[in-house]
């Protein structure tokens, strides 16, 4: 029979600590100290409580703990000596179903893996579904973190450690995360789609309007039509938006393109005559060239899971869920960063649709052959008036939740950034014959300022400036780089810290391009000013999270989000959610598990249910 919490918080302290018997591999130290804290709010509040508790118990006790598990298809595999834990989620995985190949690369790798960091490859081969790795997975990841630092490792396994004692806590008390299930399955569906040249590679990468774009828009579409939205369609830049009614009427779409939805408000006799206000939510579909499954999608599938539930309970809610998955967030084909939340706050800019992709594809050109109407942008532009706000469910892209085992984050701001594309030329000239004070080498001119923007952005403390792109065209090994092209990304939680910043960066690129007598262009491609949550609507997410028993944590967001154009017309605030990996995103291992997705949605299926009592 499962246990229960309340179960667990009444019982006497000896008969609990049996109940919560090899969470901890052979350390039942850390289920004893966390009893101390009862009662538990929550599963959530019970595993934190246990992190926390490893957290604080000093290295020796970290290393013993990490020590205390079982090698992975290890020799106390072969003597079937672990605990009946182990051997459970190493058959689950497939270890004990290894051919001798695949067991001697896995002993070999145990054997590397023990002589370089002195302690035992620790691995949740449970995974972030719950349901088992790959042995492939397996291998792959052992010979990835095989590489590591030590210091990383060590806290990669007790990461790891603790994932696998909240799955062992899911098995006691019966506890499966249906929803996150669901959704980490719908963003494994999505990721299927990518474009030419990365999908053959295994790679995930989806640009605006390609084909494979299209293709997850109209998956979007479809599964929103499944979740039980009442409207759904794919407007004039390509954001799929789906709407949820208050009160379901027939809409009657404007003519061609839908870009708006009229809903027959004047009907005699029917509630909607009077205006209905409207809650926004949602994020971007593309991705960055290989990049992750979770980056923006979460955010359009956290919601549709709870459109679903509020559609098959056939409850409606006091106003209108708009959830829109924006086509366009990362700037990758074209430089038109923001380009489908712009389009909903008027800020698309007619200048784009000459730009050109690197095949030489003007973006208006783009647009035709997708079916867009680019005379219908126009009319995309919401009414702030007629709007609750907009709120956006994000995976983390960094380690802060990880490293604090917390699922999820209060977002306290939106940190403000500016883009640019710089170009130093210089004279190419022969790298044998030219004297090392003759030269004008445009690529040490770049490195150069990459090592000033670092140092400055450092002193800052919580400033960041990125070269993410580097390029000598023509480069050749014996040349002297006479070109060089290369990217400014900066950041900062204010927008004059992020000002002083910039100054201060092409200041020094200037006077670097004076002295090494160079000459140099600066092309700005994206400023968003800093984005402060709203205070009303960052106590609703909070209220949320507390009521989950989940351990509040403010932070601010140092990416950019589509939740940052759409501040300039409405209130806005923002949910992140923990990753994996160490939170690493912008990459094929940026993973979540369903455990946390599962939180989110019960974390927004909260927030609409408390916005809906304070109508």
């Amino acid at each position: 029979m499962a246990m229960t919490l309340e179960q667990l918080n009444t019982t006497p302290f000896d008969e609990a600590r049996r109940l919560l018997d090899g969470l901890y591999e052979h350390s039942p130290w850390i289920e004893e100290q966390a009893l101390t804290a009862r009662p538990f709010a929550s599963l959530a509040h019970l595993k934190h409580a246990m992190a926390r508790i490893v957290a604080t118990s000093g290295r020796d006790a970290q290393l013993a703990l990490v020590r205390a598990h079982p090698e992975l298809a290890g020799q106390a595999m072969v003597s079937q000596a672990m605990t009946s834990e182990s051997s459970f989620e190493q058959s689950k995985a497939g270890l004990t179903q290894c051919s001798p190949n695949e067991l001697a690369k896995i002993q070999r790798l145990n054997t590397a893996y023990q002589g370089k960091f002195g302690f035992p490859f620790i691995l949740a081969v449970r995974g972030p579904r719950g349901t088992g790795l790959t042995r492939q997975e397996i291998i792959d990841t052992f010979e990835r973190r095989l590489q590591g630092h030590p210091e990383f490792e060590l806290a990669e396994c007790l990461r790891n450690i603790h994932r696998i004692a909240e799955i062992r806590l899911n098995d006691k008390f019966d506890v499966t995360p249906l929803l996150g299930n669901q959704v980490w399955d719908w963003h494994e569906e999505l990721a299927q789609f990518s474009d030419p040249g990365y999908k053959e590679k295994g790679q995930l990468t989806v640009t605006y309007l390609t084909e494979a774009h299209r293709a997850c828009a109209q998956r979007i579409s479809e599964r929103m039509r499944d979740c039980g939205f009442d409207t759904v369609q794919i407007d004039a830049v390509g954001n799929v938006v789906g709407r949820y009614l208050s009160i379901p009427v027939r809409p009657e779409l404007v003519e061609g393109q839908a870009s708006t939805l009229r809903l027959a408000q004047d009907r005699p006799g029917s509630a909607r005559t009077v205006q209905t206000k409207i809650l926004m939510t949602g994020s971007h579909y593309d991705t960055v060239r290989n990049g992750g499954k979770y980056d923006g999608r979460l955010g359009i599938f956290v919601p549709l899971a709870c459109v679903e539930e509020l559609s098959q309970r056939s409850q409606r809610l006091p106003f209108d869920l708009e959830v829109v998955a924006f086509a366009e967030e990362e700037g990758q084909r074209y430089k038109a960063t923001f380009l489908g939340s712009g389009a909903l706050i008027g800020d698309f800019k007619p200048a784009w649709l000459d730009q050109q992709d690197a095949d030489g594809v003007p973006l208006r050109e783009a647009m035709a052959d997708a079916g867009l109407r680019i005379e219908d942008i126009p009319a995309l532009k919401r009414e702030p008036q007629n709007y609750l706000g907009f709120v956006e469910v994000h995976i983390e892209q960094g380690p802060v939740l990880n490293e604090l085992a917390i699922p999820l984050g209060i977002v306290t701001s939106i940190n403000g950034g500016v883009r640019y594309l710089c170009e130093v030329v210089g004279t190419a000239s022969h790298a044998g014959t030219t004297p090392m004070n003759r030269r004008r080498d445009a690529a040490t001119a770049a490195a150069e300022l990459a090592l000033y923007a670092e140092r400055r952005a450092t002193a800052d403390g919580d400033s960041v400036a990125t070269i993410g792109m580097l390029q000598v065209p023509n480069g050749s090994i014996n040349v002297v780089p006479g070109r060089c092209l290369f990217s400014l990304d900066m950041r900062a939680p204010g927008d004059a810290q992020r000002d002083a910043l910039v100054a201060d960066v092409l200041a020094e690129l200037k006077t670097i391009c004076e002295r090494r007598g160079l000459r140099y262009t600066v092309e700005e491609a994206m400023r968003a000013a800093a984005a402060p949550s709203a205070p009303e609507w960052q106590q609703r997410w909070e209220h949320a999270v507390q009521t989950l028993g989940v351990p509040l944590h403010r932070m601010p967001s140092g990416a950019g989000h589509d939740a940052m154009k759409l501040h300039e017309v409405m209130p806005q605030a923002m949910l992140f959610v923990r990753g994996q990996n160490a939170g690493i995103s912008h990459n094929p291992l940026e993973s979540t598990t369903s455990d946390d997705i599962e939180l989110a949605v019960q974390a927004f299926s909260l927030l609409l249910t408390q916005l809906a009592s304070e109508f």
